[in-house]
């Protein structure tokens, strides 16, 4: 893994320096669009609604528009002057009961890994955390912007986990959930005995995404069935500091094929050159026949070239004589 935020949690007189790694990452298959007829990458052109040319991407600013219509442009060196939250210092505000916090305000999770001299107040923190049951409330800038956290304990690690702003919260506007609603003792009771008989440990290992996985044998099937194509040549070099191959699923998995196969990974290059190779053989007697028959050939012509060229002087010389005289 790599860091992507070095800084320190800060708790009354107590710092420790960490360094911030992402802890979750998403596994889904991604596609790319493709025309169906040649396999070529769709591509998408900025374009301005009103003069309906194509906009460079430095000539984008960022627009804001208004409930009553109107339009607020912002360029970037409007945004420039506002102020940008560089602070390297994960500040802990105070120390609430877990159970206080609604997981609904969680966003993402990072892992916090202590400085190798920081080892005993990270332990610090991670085992007051657990014995008083409380979660830190922090303020955090990652990537110039402040944000809500809280500091938790999974396992060995302490987690930041990024929380969404309380007016970005939701709330659930649906009427019917005012309706009266009466609800006997006996129904009560029989949803207690079939909670209490479908309930178990929540182990996650024991849970799979069912859909990736039937992608991924559909893309195999296709690729067993020879159903797949090279990726076209667009003639486009890529840029500097970019692979020049498109590594995706459907790339790995046809190398994972053809190595399962046998099949080298330059196997056409090798039978053009089996193929270049074996030409000279098959092509000498024809080339050796075609020299014996065009040698009486060339060595007609030097004999009937040697008196026309002295024709043609002998026939030119008169006429530079007449010019001489004219001139």
């Amino acid at each position: 893994m790599r860091a992507i935020w070095k800084g320190a949690v800060s708790f009354g007189l107590v710092n420790v320096p960490v360094r911030l790694f992402a802890a979750t990452e998403e596994n889904d298959i991604r596609f790319h669009q493709v025309h169906r007829e040649d396999g070529g990458r769709i591509r998408y052109k900025r374009t301005c609604s009103v003069c309906n040319e194509e906009v460079a991407f430095d000539a984008i600013a960022k627009g804001y528009e208004t409930s009553d219509g109107q339009l607020v442009i912002l360029t970037d060196e409007d945004l420039n002057q506002l102020p940008v939250a560089t602070s390297h210092e994960i500040d802990v505000v105070e120390f609430v009961p877990s159970s206080q916090v609604d997981p609904i305000l969680f966003a993402k999770t990072y892992y916090l890994e202590p400085d190798a001299k920081a080892a005993k107040p990270y332990a610090l923190l991670r085992e007051a955390l657990i014995e008083t049951e409380r979660m830190a409330i922090v303020k955090v800038a990652l990537r110039q912007k402040e944000t809500l956290a809280v500091l938790r304990v999974r396992d060995k690690a302490i987690l930041l986990q990024t929380m969404l702003w309380p007016d970005e919260i939701r709330k659930p506007d649906f009427a019917v959930l005012d309706t009266e609603v009466e609800l006997r003792p006996q129904e009560l009771k029989m949803a207690a005995s079939l909670v209490e008989s479908m309930a178990a440990d929540f182990e996650p290992e024991g849970f799979t995404d069912s859909y990736r996985e039937a992608v991924v044998e559909l893309i195999d099937a296709k690729l067993e069935r020879g159903e797949s194509a090279q990726l076209p040549d667009t003639g486009k070099k890529e840029k500097a500091g970019k692979t020049s191959e498109v590594v995706d699923l459907l790339t790995a998995l046809q190398r994972s094929v053809d190595r399962a196969r046998g099949v080298p990974a330059d196997g056409a290059a090798e039978s053009g050159d089996t193929a270049k190779a074996s030409e000279p053989a098959e092509a000498e007697p024809a080339k050796k026949a075609a020299a014996k028959k065009s040698a009486p050939a060339k060595k007609a012509p030097p004999a009937k070239k040697a008196p026309a060229k002295k024709a043609a002087s002998s026939k030119a010389a008169p006429a530079r004589k007449a010019a001489s005289k004219s001139a």
